[in-house]
Order: C-alpha cells, then structure tokens, then sequence
C-alpha cells in the first residue's frame, strides 16, 4: 500500500484541483504573481490544535520553497489569540492554499479535541480508545491521525487491513462458526498478514467463539453489551483474547465501560459527531 506521505500528497493534488479549477480568478485579477507575503494560523477557539504538518505539506506541495515556522505542534493545547504558525510564501500560494489549509486543520483540531475528552476519561484504566470506519470519504486518512493526535488508536484502516466479520457477515455465512472458519482458511489460503475479529452480539455468541476460534480471531467484539455483560464475557474469554466493547459508548458511559477491565472500546462519534474549531489565517502586511 502507499504510505501516508503518498496518500497525503494524493488527498492535497485532488483537493486543490477541485478548489482551483480552471483559475483561482479572484487572485489572479488583482496580485502579482511574483509577489511574496506573509501570513499567519490564528488560533480563534480552545481545544486541541491538530494539522500543522498538514498544512506545511499543502503549502510545499504548492510551492517548494515556501518556508513555515512553527510556535505550536500537533496535540498542543491551545487558546484564542495563540500563533501556531507563519508562513513565507508568494502571496498566490498563500492565497490558493487558505481554504484547503484550514478546512483540514479545523477538522482535524475538532477530532482531536473531542478524542482528548475521551482519552482523559481512561486514564488510569487498562482501556484503550478506538476509532472506526465511520468517516468522510476521501478524508479518512486525517481524520484518523486526528483521533491519533487526540491520544486514541486508529482501528483498521479500511476493508483490506484486517477482517472483522460483523453480524451481516456472519448471517450470510451461517453462523459463527462457519464464518471464523471461513476467514481462517481464506487467510491460510492467500498467506495474508492478516488478523481476524469477529463481533458478538449476546454471551451464547461469546461461548461459540471459545470453543471455534481459539488460534483462529485475535479480538472479540462485544457489541451493545451493557457493562455487566462485558464482565462476563471476560470471565468467559479468560483473556484468550484481545476485547473490543463497541455500540453506543459515549462521554457519559465510556468510563462505567474502562472499569469493566475490557482492552478497547470503539466510538465512531470521534470522527462523525466533531465539531471543525475556528481558526484563520491572516495576511501580515
């Protein structure tokens, strides 16, 4: 697979062809194109700044020879009024980057922000924060380093990292059993690399997985149990393998789910339910 500067560069070309189009016309009418000039990221609301590096890659893949000096780095606190960073380039740069620039670093300081909040309420609990698939398309690849930058772990990637057979997979395939045998002997077949999970949904389903999957699934996740059922199913699993507690977890519960003792709880809410925080960049003139 291409690696993340590869994809990075792949999500910024595309991105500025759709922003620029056939010309950026509003610059074009009224700066001199050899023009240089200076500007500035404005922190404007309190969270966790996420994206600078980012941000200088998009200047650079402009233009190379842009140069950003950095006051503040990814999972910085930050307040109103904060510089996280100057930038020297041609103005037309400056000026053709903006939108894009901060479009992504408020999305991303809004994810990172709102995992913060999640990663402070595990501290001192065994419990691991995940995120999810659950995410703009085409813009996964910085909403998952936002959720990193924020302090959870990024889950796979996409479809191809991992398999994890969720209840649709399972229906399809007949059952548990069938389903973790199945993927067993497709990875076994193809010499993949990869690690098998497999959902349950009630503790019958927990007890099929013990008794078929042992050497087979990696995780078992335990989805829409309360925490009382989390811990028997631990007591089940017996810490054969890793646990996932996933559906519904929220600020309010992710706690009561932390003392359960359960290895990672997933919540797609990092990404789908953040809110872009508010910062600008400025001209200095």
């Amino acid at each position: 697979m291409d690696s993340f500067q590869e994809k990075l560069e792949h999500l910024i070309r595309e991105a500025l062809r759709e922003d620029i189009g056939s010309g950026d016309h509003s610059t074009l009418c009224c700066i001199d194109p050899a023009a240089k000039g200076r500007a500035v990221l404005k922190v404007k609301q309190q969270g966790v700044l996420a994206g600078t590096q980012v941000a200088e890659a998009i200047l650079r893949l402009k233009e190379p020879g842009s140069a950003v000096t950095f006051f503040m780095q990814d999972g910085a606190d930050m307040k109103p009024g904060d510089i996280a960073f100057e930038v020297t380039a041609l103005e037309h740069t400056i000026l053709q980057c903006e939108r894009l620039l901060l479009n992504c670093m408020q999305r991303m300081s809004g994810i990172a922000t709102l995992t913060r909040r999640y990663t402070d309420k595990l501290k001192g609990y065994h419990t691991r924060l995940l995120d999810t698939r659950k995410t703009t398309p085409n813009f996964r690849l910085l909403e998952k380093e936002a959720v990193r930058i924020g302090g959870g772990v990024n889950h796979r990637f996409g479809l191809y990292d991992m398999i994890m057979l969720k209840d649709n997979h399972i229906d399809y395939a007949g059952g548990i059993e069938n389903a973790i045998q199945r993927a067993y002997d497709y990875v076994q077949r193809n010499r993949l690399a990869i690690k098998i999970e497999i959902e349950t949904r009630t503790l019958e389903d927990v007890k099929k997985v013990m008794e078929a999957g042992e050497e087979k699934v990696f995780r078992v996740m335990l989805d829409n149990f309360t925490p009382g059922q989390i811990r028997e199913a631990l007591q089940i699993i017996d810490g054969v393998f890793e646990t996932e507690a996933s559906g519904g977890i929220n600020l309010d519960t992710i706690e009561a789910y932390a003392a359960t003792g359960v290895d990672f709880v997933s919540v797609g809410g990092l990404i789908h339910q953040a809110q872009s925080l508010d910062l600008s960049l400025k001209a200095v003139v």
